[in-house]
């Protein structure tokens, strides 16, 4: 799979913030011993050496937005002291800077392809 040419390198790199977030959601799972699966593991790596997302990660990250919104509403959500595993699974993904940037991206990827 060819990555579609209307994203440069630059628009695919994850900004500061998107890397601050999970670097966040790795320290909170490594002190709350709880918080996203292996796959948010691997992709707060990714986000966190701000490598470039492919097409396909783009999807894969906005579905999980999509799917885990409803996470928000959970108890413990904002529990700075114990916050909940949704809330470190989140983090792990780039959290609310994570979760427009993709947005965005996604936006543009499907104007891009009509």
């Amino acid at each position: 799979m060819i990555d579609h040419p209307a994203l440069s390198d630059e628009d695919r790199t994850p900004p500061r913030a998107v890397a601050d977030a999970a670097r966040r959601g790795l320290d909170l799972r490594e002190e709350h011993g709880r918080g996203g699966t292996e796959v948010g593991v691997r992709r707060a790596e990714q986000l966190m050496e701000r490598e470039t997302v492919s097409d396909r990660d783009i999807k894969s990250m906005y579905s999980y937005f999509a799917r885990h919104a409803v996470d928000k509403h959970g108890r413990d959500w904002s529990n700075r002291a114990k916050p909940s595993a949704g809330y470190i699974a989140w983090q792990l993904w780039g959290g609310d800077a994570g979760r427009d940037w993709i947005e965005g991206l996604r936006a543009r990827l499907r104007e891009a392809q009509g």
